[in-house]
């Protein structure tokens, strides 16, 4: 191999890594999107806050299975994390105009105590990168993303929990 084709293809290596170490760095912050309050209203999720404590995004719907599983193991232990962390949690619904209207009657029989938005255009969910539910997000007292995952498994909650722990021990 010539010197010059050396130097590329290090150079290539080079920048591939600084390239890969940039993106798992980057950091993503909750984007400034309109969506509705279950009232109807109109909620920015600029004043979304939690007093630089962690805070959980969970993108879900009424038609799915795991969503709800997530969001009722999250509702059994709730109380204790916020007592714990002051964690808060934040259900955000991408029901459309179809299914919306049942959003609040299952939030009310499931007894479920987060605050709870609607998304019905899908800003926020195309501003967040969400293409599947349940898609939950972890959020540090920056509201900076710092740990998401996708579907949900019995015990993913206690996981979720250790992180939270962590992120409110820094």
């Amino acid at each position: 191999m010539k010197p010059v084709q050396k130097i590329l293809l290090s150079a290539f290596f080079i920048i591939s890594e600084i390239t890969s170490f940039a993106q798992e760095k980057s950091i993503t912050l909750l984007p400034h999107v309109s969506v509705k309050k279950l009232n109807g209203t109109s909620f920015s999720t600029a004043d979304l806050k939690n007093d630089s404590k962690p805070m959980i995004i969970s993108f879900w719907a009424t038609w799915c299975k795991p969503c709800i599983a997530e969001l009722s193991a999250i509702a059994e232990e709730y109380d204790d994390w916020q007592k714990e962390t002051g964690v808060k949690l934040v259900a955000v619904s991408i029901d459309d105009s179809r299914t919306m209207n049942s959003v609040a009657p299952l939030v009310k029989g499931k007894g479920w105590e987060y605050e709870v938005y609607l998304d019905p255009n899908g800003d926020l969910k195309r501003a967040m990168n969400v293409n599947l539910v349940p898609h939950t997000f972890l959020l540090n007292g920056n509201r900076e993303v710092v740990h998401q995952h996708t579907t949900y498994a019995p015990g993913d909650e206690k996981r979720l929990f250790e992180k939270v722990k962590a992120l409110s021990q820094k």
